[in-house]
């Protein structure tokens, strides 16, 4: 007698006649057991787009209390750090909530980066842990040899799969409180020493409540798609935690499936009746150029918000995406742009829904001398994004060097207050109270203006470049090259400034996938000629290799690791023989 196949799985529905609350949660769990009382729940894809799981948030309620028993049963104690490797599958969402039901604090870490190899990744994770003080990680059967480890390294006393945690009766679960903590952060595991922001039950409520209330305006008609990794803050808290908190069903494919087929982020939304979906820029630009509107089947017309973050908003690739997929009914005013950050949970400000985006064409030659915005035209203008009013209940500040607080149309640094804000940098007193003051503000080390209200965020402090007296943006080099030189594309670029015998100096990396000497040598002088021409830079213009230039969590350039990889000589070993 042979046994039956199980049957396939189902996606669960939207269900717009379900239970719906958006507010008054005082923790992740009570949201959960709300919406453990409707049919919806998550959905998780593989590689090739095919549905491998799905599960009401009933059966994500009764998995992860079970799971919670036998963390306990391992010996783990209230409070404890647990590292979750943030696999986009059943075993890491089920992990995360178990974590929440037994009062432990999860800690998701990245997966390794495509072209990385062991040694690099066992000691970003082992950093990672030790930062966390973390008693245990847990993570795929192929990673065990590397997390045991890292584990070592870091002092964690337990590494290994959930599916081999001891079996345990059911036990009364005390529920967490408010202030207790939820989950810590990285905000990106590239640094020597990362911080992990630690969010409160509270800070993650405040901020849902904001972004599904105010911000994106949630109804029961509503789904959440997502491509974004859940080790991320705009994967994990946007497009897990906050659609659960309003009890919409997800669907989550992993990075990796969208990398190679960007398109079926756009399939999934077409076939499962998306109605919200984020990505930065990049994502939308990798649509764009690998289809179109006329691909067989696909509609997008019901995609409401179609949210940009996580990077600076560029007018090319969202422009470009809107047009190739209008003949599949997406129109540009779903655009969303928003503006937050993982110490602040997740998102502070969103665009007004329905308006797509609205950008600025600033003077930047005037911006560059003394921070006054101007309109602009020609080449030496550019387009900065609004990003929409503070959330309600939440303050914002624009301040110069002096901390005095500037009027609108003016650059400073932006400053927040509310309760989204982290508690604390975990365990790290001095970094915490490097950007947090007694008061509540937290220092958010960007840069940007307002205007009618609205922020614009114009670039990382920390990125500025002076030269010659003025504050040239990193962005604005980087973009200028990638548009107009014709060998480049979107993300081969890195600008930055080191201090040399003769002062500063601008450094600009440049990936080359020629090994051609004159091809080469024509893409040296070809970029240092455009900046030069379009802003008046003298450029030290490097070539580096194919994929060589690294990223954050989210996709994003890190120029600061570039900058650091540069000095260390890193790059050398990227020329060609």
């Amino acid at each position: 007698m042979t046994a039956e196949t199980p049957p396939a799985p189902s996606p669960t529905p939207t269900a717009p006649e379900r239970p719906f609350r958006l507010d008054g949660f005082a923790t992740l769990i009570e949201a959960l057991d709300f919406a453990a009382g409707g049919p919806t729940g998550i959905n998780l894809y593989g590689l090739r787009g095919e549905l491998s799981a799905a599960m009401t948030y009933g059966e994500l309620r009764a998995r992860a209390q079970a799971m919670a028993a036998r963390l306990l049963a391992a010996g783990l104690k209230t409070h404890d750090r647990v590292g979750l490797v943030a696999e986009t599958d059943a075993d890491f969402v089920v992990a995360f909530f178990a974590c929440q039901y037994a009062r432990l604090t999860p800690a998701p870490l990245p997966l390794p980066a495509p072209l990385g190899g062991r040694e690099a990744y066992v000691e970003q994770i082992g950093r990672m842990l030790t930062s966390a003080r973390a008693a245990a990680v847990f993570g795929p059967e192929s990673m065990l040899p590397w997390l045991e480890e890292a584990a070592k390294a870091a002092g964690a006393g337990i590494a290994g799969r959930v599916a081999d945690l001891p079996d345990a009766a059911a036990v009364d679960l005390e529920a967490p409180k408010a202030d207790d903590p939820c989950y810590v952060q990285f905000s990106s595991g590239s640094t020597r020493n990362p911080t992990g922001v630690l969010c409160t039950h509270a800070a993650l409520m405040a901020n849902a409540g904001a972004a599904t209330m105010h911000g994106l305006k949630v109804t029961p008609d509503d789904r959440a798609i997502s491509w974004l990794p859940l080790y991320h803050d705009m994967g994990l808290v946007g497009f897990l935690l906050m659609p659960l908190s309003a009890q919409m069903s997800i669907d989550l494919m992993p990075t990796g499936a969208f990398v190679r087929r960007p398109l079926l982020w756009l399939d999934l939304m077409s076939k499962n009746g998306g109605t919200i979906s984020y990505s930065p820029s990049f994502g939308y630009e990798l649509c764009a150029k690998r289809g179109d509107g006329t691909r067989e089947g696909l509609k997008l017309g019901q995609w409401r918000v179609a949210g940009c973050g996580g990077d600076m908003v560029r007018p090319g690739p969202l422009t470009a995406f809107a047009e190739r997929f209008a003949a599949a009914g997406f129109s540009a005013t779903a655009y969303v742009a928003s503006y937050g950050m993982a110490e602040a949970t997740l998102a502070l400000t969103m665009a007004p829904l329905g308006r797509g985006l609205v950008f600025d064409q600033v003077d930047v030659t005037r911006m560059e001398k003394d921070g006054a915005i101007v309109t602009g035209a020609g080449a030496r203008a550019r387009g900065f994004v609004r990003c929409g009013p503070i959330f309600p209940g939440h303050e914002l500040e624009v301040r110069n060097a002096a901390g005095a607080v500037v009027p609108e149309k003016q650059v400073g640094r932006i400053f927040v207050r509310g309760p989204s804000l982290m508690r604390e940098y975990f365990g790290d007193r001095a970094a915490t109270e490097a950007v947090l003051s007694a008061d509540g503000w937290l220092d958010t080390g960007d840069l940007g203006y307002l205007t009618d209200g609205e922020i614009v965020p114009t670039g990382r402090a920390k990125d500025l470049i002076l030269l010659n007296g003025r504050n040239v943006w990193p962005q604005d080099l980087e973009w200028t090259a990638e548009s107009e030189v014709e060998k480049l594309k979107s993300g081969d670029v890195a600008a930055f400034s080191v201090d040399q015998d003769a002062g500063e100096t601008l450094v600009v990396l440049v990936q080359a996938r020629s090994g051609d000497a004159a091809v080469r040598a024509a893409l040296v002088s070809d970029v240092a000629a455009v900046l030069r021409a379009r802003h008046g830079v003298e450029a030290q213009v490097e070539l580096v290799g194919h994929n060589a230039l690294p990223q954050t969590s989210s996709g994003k350039l890190s120029r600061s690791k570039a900058r650091a990889l540069f000095l260390s000589g890193a790059f050398k070993q990227e020329e060609p023989a």
